[in-house]
């Protein structure tokens, strides 16, 4: 009888297990509301698209996602978010602050994340990143690389975030090249449209090749497949950026400087799940993870073995705190 009663026990204790597993796997409703790019601009956007797609992948928990198509849309979509009891709600990109400031102390039991921004509230999580660190890195790759001693940086919308990747960039420039490599560097516009606009992405690409540039780096969403292009086009390389972008044409994407959005959001999503998520801010960089440099069967006979020893060198002294990488958000300066 004591143990036939052990064993009904057991059981239950699994079952109410079990049953309390599925019904945490319930209560995770995950949302993603993507920044004007648009979801599938093979960069920033997508990343996290991609991240939340190996989270459904993984654990069968469907995501809802959005793409917005004007500014005046944030806050009304966010609360209809919230209101339909998503959480948690992952806004993509720094221009969410202000309608997650007003609509996340709405929902207080609702959990929401914003990338690229910090907004101090407890039921926020805050993801950004040491971008400048892999943009250093992937600054050093293309002194190595250059034939020219001229390299070029198109950046998206003219904001303190771009610059920092524009900055980092200089930066491993300059060291790599003892001081004597050259920066192009020009932003696309100054309104949100800079981040969807390739034609005029690949025009000021074509304007930096024109003045002795044969290899740009793009930092602008999806106006950066224009970048790309025109650089391929002229027979030039070319470095992408937040997503591994070499595929798109192989043989003249150099490498790409990995954002890694994609963890972030499948780990936010994955610890809402587990009950771990916590409030707060991340910052990521080259010892978190977070930022890295791509190298795969579409760039790996660019890059030679030379150029990636210092390349990882760089890297490992960045992590070491043997080089110091100016952010330029810090005083909006940069040192070059």
């Amino acid at each position: 009888m004591f143990r036939r009663n052990t064993m009904l026990r057991t059981a239950l204790l699994c079952g109410s297990l079990v049953a309390s597993a599925a019904a945490l796997a319930a209560d995770v409703k995950p949302a993603v509301i993507y920044d004007l790019g648009g979801k599938f601009d093979k960069s920033f956007n997508e990343g996290v698209f991609n991240g939340a797609t190996r989270f459904t992948k993984e654990t069968g928990v469907a995501f809802r996602d959005l793409e917005i198509q004007n500014e005046a849309q944030r806050e009304q979509v966010l609360r209809k978010f919230a209101k339909d009891g998503f959480s948690p709600i992952m806004t993509v990109g720094f221009a969410w602050e202000t309608a997650l400031k007003k609509v996340a102390p709405e929902f207080p039991n609702s959990k929401f994340g914003i990338i690229d921004d910090v907004v101090d509230l407890p039921n926020v999580q805050s993801i950004v990143f040491k971008e400048h660190e892999g943009s250093f890195v992937v600054g050093v790759i293309a002194a190595e690389t250059s034939k020219t001693g001229k390299v070029g940086f198109v950046g998206g919308m003219d904001i303190p975030l771009i610059s920092k990747f524009e900055c980092g960039y200089a930066q491993g420039v300059k060291y790599a090249s003892d001081g004597k490599g050259t920066v192009f560097a020009n932003m696309t516009g100054t309104t949100p449209a800079a981040w969807n606009d390739p034609v005029k992405g690949g025009e000021l690409a074509k304007s930096q090749i024109d003045r002795g540039a044969d290899i740009v780096y793009a930092a602008a969403g999806s106006t950066g497949q224009g970048v790309l292009k025109a650089a391929a086009d002229a027979g030039k390389l070319s470095i992408g950026v937040d997503s591994d972008q070499d595929y798109l044409f192989p043989g003249h994407v150099l490498t790409s400087m990995l954002k890694h959005v994609d963890v972030a959001t499948y780990q936010s999503f994955l610890d809402a799940k587990n009950g771990t998520w916590k409030a707060g801010v991340q910052a990521l960089g080259l010892k978190e993870g977070g930022v890295d440099y791509a190298l795969d069967q579409y760039n790996e006979k660019l890059i030679t073995p030379e150029v990636k020893a210092k390349a990882d060198a760089a890297k490992a002294d960045i992590i070491a705190g043997k080089i110091q990488v100016h952010d330029y958000m810090s005083d909006n300066k940069c040192p070059m």
